[in-house]
């Protein structure tokens, strides 16, 4: 393993037990698996749709995530802004983006995990009927894809502040555009007040769903991994623009 890797992996240790050596990353555990059980069964009515798929759960998981992944990324590099400890982080043997990078590595691998446990919603949907688990497997790889860029976002807004609730907010709202860009009524908005077709088809070009939605219909295209990819590798190049710039501040 190079010394980078190195770096990378000490830095995703610790971070990994910061979250498991507190209660925070128990209660975002039992919160996630709750709602998630709540909207897939109680909501998306699991049983009454009467067919063998997660559908209704990887309809709500978007909206699930979009409420949940912001807290978890909020405290990323707001808290070591206001505890005054990114100095004496950057001021380790370590680059900013080996920095960025473990932190993030640790937070998707943790998001990843949390997702993970809810392997009992695909053991019910066997036992009840005979799914398609490649579909199901897809499914699993949009949400950590999708989870992935939110982190990204919000490791990015965590950069911006050293105020938690800003962070948060910010997150949001970007995530929530991601969400709404490709939306029939923002689209019709923009036509409605003149926009070309460009532009309009330029915003709905940053919509998450239709890539998210390709993968949850089994099929995984290298231009929807392509661009999860990209929206997370351009939040953690501005998370690293932003942390350099602490750095010469």
């Amino acid at each position: 393993m190079s010394m980078a890797l190195r770096h990378i992996w000490t830095i995703a240790k610790r971070e990994l037990n910061g979250y498991f050596g507190s209660p925070v990353a128990y209660v975002f555990i039992v919160k996630f698996l709750g709602l998630a059980g709540f909207f897939t069964f109680m909501i998306g009515g699991f049983l009454e749709r009467r067919e063998a798929s997660l559908g209704a759960f990887f309809m709500w998981l978007p909206w699930l995530f979009l409420v949940l992944i912001p807290p978890v990324a909020m405290r990323l590099w707001s808290e070591e802004r206001r505890l005054g400890t990114i100095e004496l982080l950057l001021t380790m043997p370590v680059t900013a983006w080996q920095a960025i990078a473990g932190k993030f590595l640790a937070s998707w691998l943790f998001l990843g995990l949390t997702l993970g446990l809810t392997f009992p919603v695909v053991l019910t949907v066997n036992y009840l009927g005979a799914p398609d688990n490649g579909v199901i497997f897809c499914g699993y790889v949009g949400g950590l894809l999708l989870a992935g860029a939110y982190l990204a976002i919000g490791c990015m807004t965590s950069a911006m502040t050293r105020n938690q609730v800003v962070s948060f907010i910010l997150s949001v709202v970007i995530c929530l555009f991601l969400i709404l860009a490709g939306w029939p009524p923002v689209t019709n908005f923009f036509i409605g007040w003149g926009a070309p077709n460009w532009l309009v088809e330029g915003v709905a070009a940053f919509s998450v769903m239709p890539h998210f939605e390709s993968l949850q219909r089994g099929v995984i295209d290298s231009r929807d991994v392509l661009f999860f990819l990209s929206v997370i590798g351009f939040s953690l190049f501005t998370t690293g623009v932003i942390i350099r710039s602490h750095r010469a501040g």
